[in-house]
């Protein structure tokens, strides 16, 4: 049986470009939530909590995947490279900091 394998990408925009960023990473949902093996995949916004203090990105996905050739499939998709491309590595692109990391249990 092949391992879930679960994964954490989280985003910090440019300054003023929240809700550009955050609208550029809803678009990739409903795609990417039709990939065979995909069993969530949902952007978050942080809400601060007294009882959940601790440091975090404005901005989270919060992937499940069945399995790790499922998630680097999806990672491979022209879809997510051009999300990549044009809005982290280009200078022009809405994201300042990204941390793409992935689990198991």
């Amino acid at each position: 049986m092949a391992q879930e394998l679960y994964c954490i990408a989280q985003f910090t925009p440019k300054e003023g470009r929240l809700e550009e960023l955050y609208s550029k990473l809803k678009a990739l949902e409903e795609e990417s939530r039709k990939e065979d093996g995909c069993i969530q995949y949902i952007i978050t916004r942080h809400t601060p909590n007294e009882f959940a203090d601790g440091e975090s990105a404005p901005l989270v996905f919060n992937e499940i995947w069945k399995d790790k050739k499922s998630f680097e499939d999806h990672c491979q998709r022209e879809e997510i490279q051009n999300f990549f491309q044009s809005e982290c590595l280009d200078e022009n692109g809405s994201a300042l900091k990204w941390n793409v990391c992935t689990y198991t249990s």
